[in-house]
């Protein structure tokens, strides 16, 4: 009898014992691996994503994750591990689309792919090592492209670095350069401190700042007197040194933040950077005067973009929009809309009069301003280095469509109107011909009376 007990005792222990491990197994496999079967349910009701047009940009197959189409706005979408999304959309809206709802962006995928044609082209044949596009719709901020280059494919995310996975237009921060020069003008006017036709001494060389001052300097030789407008026309340094001279720091830094610059873009759930603004008690004349020109503070593209969105839009800023259906995010007044106006004219002259083959179109009004930014390192501003950037909008006088374009560390043809400027003029040509707009006629000129 105790030999039968002793037997039943050991069975009942390796039953137990058997049980445990079923149920530790279960476990691991949840905590680590979730079964297949399982994995393939939540996988097919994960929701899809789709450009403005209804693209598929991503959607789940035979319990897959798919991007039909490939390199497309890979960094915006970003990608999913086994279970949930790692970056981009996939990440930030990853919630909503495992609980099955469909995200429906603002991306035009025809533009989107007009600037990363554009992107692939021009940085690789100027050495650059890597660049961005924003595109925003004027009216309404909606993104129509963000473009980074190198290219992205989240159906072989693992075959790329983290760098390559980088969502640059809402993340990587640089100087914006002489860029600024057309939004401050914009300022200067907006409070009565110059006019287009007021006239300034600009010598080619400028000390500014008082005993811990420094000696700013022009690139483009110019006539020693310059208008505002020519010194938009010429990007002088010296020029901007004058204009903002009795500009009110709290006011000018005020005119820079409701720009955009120094927080973050106001836009739902994705991620961005925030550039910078100095504090205003470093605010000294030298400081003025370089941040006039777009030194010693910082921007995104996105930022960039909705900064020269708000010229293009009659002096109102709107916070940019990536997902259909979201609220509206910031809108305020920056400038009167007469001073927006006097500023795209001026702006229209700088490409016309200055680097009409680099970003104009013969027969089509377009409108921006160049920069080209030393980068900043530990040590100061790098020698060798530099990020080539452009804003503008178009048509001039009614803009519909606002673009922003940084290249980073081109070894050959650094400067924006030889870089940054060209990719902008792409990109309008295209949307221009989506548009099939007529080229307007140039007037001809009168006969003289016999």
């Amino acid at each position: 009898m105790e030999v039968k007990i002793h037997h039943r005792s050991r069975l009942m222990q390796f039953v137990a014992l058997l049980l445990f491990l079923t149920l530790v197994w279960a476990y691991a496999q949840l905590e680590w691996n979730v079964p297949q079967g399982v994995k393939r349910t939540a996988m097919q009701a994960r929701g899809t994503i789709v450009a403005r047009d209804g693209t598929v940009l991503a959607r789940s197959v035979n319990g897959q994750r798919v991007y039909p189409q490939g390199k497309l706005a890979g960094q915006v979408i970003g990608m999913m591990g086994a279970t949930e999304g790692l970056e981009g959309l996939e990440y930030a809206y990853n919630r909503a689309l495992a609980a099955g709802q469909n995200l429906k962006l603002t991306l035009d995928p025809g533009v989107q792919a007009t600037a990363e044609a554009a992107l692939a082209e021009a940085v690789p044949k100027h050495k650059g090592e890597y660049g961005s596009v924003v595109v925003l719709e004027t009216r309404t901020g909606k993104v129509l492209a963000a473009a980074s280059y190198p290219p992205f494919d989240p159906n072989n995310w693992r075959d790329y670095s983290p760098e390559a996975r980088r969502n640059r237009p809402f993340l990587d921060v640089f100087e914006p350069g002489s860029t600024v020069k057309g939004l401050v003008v914009a300022a200067a006017i907006n409070e009565g401190l110059t006019t287009p036709d007021t006239v300034y001494d600009t010598p080619m060389r400028r000390y500014v700042g008082g005993r811990w001052g420094s000696t700013i300097g022009d690139a483009v030789a110019h006539p020693r007197q310059l208008t505002t407008r020519q010194i938009l026309r010429y990007s002088s340094n010296v020029g901007m040194s004058h204009i903002v001279e009795h500009f009110a720091p709290e006011k000018m830094r005020g005119y820079l933040s409701r720009y955009g610059f120094g927080d973050y873009v106001d836009i739902p759930t994705v991620m961005t950077s925030t550039g910078k603004l100095q504090p205003l008690r470093r605010w000294d004349d030298l400081v003025r005067a370089t941040n006039a020109f777009g030194q010693g503070m910082s921007s995104t593209t996105l930022q960039l973009a909705a900064a020269y969105n708000a010229l293009a839009n009659d002096g109102l800023y709107v916070s940019p929009r990536l997902v259909e259906g979201e609220s509206a995010g910031q809108r305020h007044e920056v400038l009167r809309p007469q001073t927006a106006r006097v500023t795209r004219e001026m702006l229209q002259a700088v490409i016309e009069e200055g680097i009409p083959h680099a970003a104009g179109l013969k027969g089509y009004a377009l409108a921006g301003k160049t920069g080209t930014a030393q980068v900043a390192g530990a040590q100061g501003y790098t020698r060798n280095l530099y990020d080539s950037v452009f804003a503008g909008f178009f048509p001039a006088d009614a803009p519909r469509v606002t673009v922003a374009v940084m290249v980073h560390g081109a070894k050959i043809g650094y400067h924006g109107s030889q870089l940054a400027a060209p990719i902008y003029r792409e990109i309008a040509s295209e949307i221009l011909s989506r548009w099939a707009t007529a080229p307007q006629e140039e007037p001809q000129p009168k006969e003289k009376s016999q």
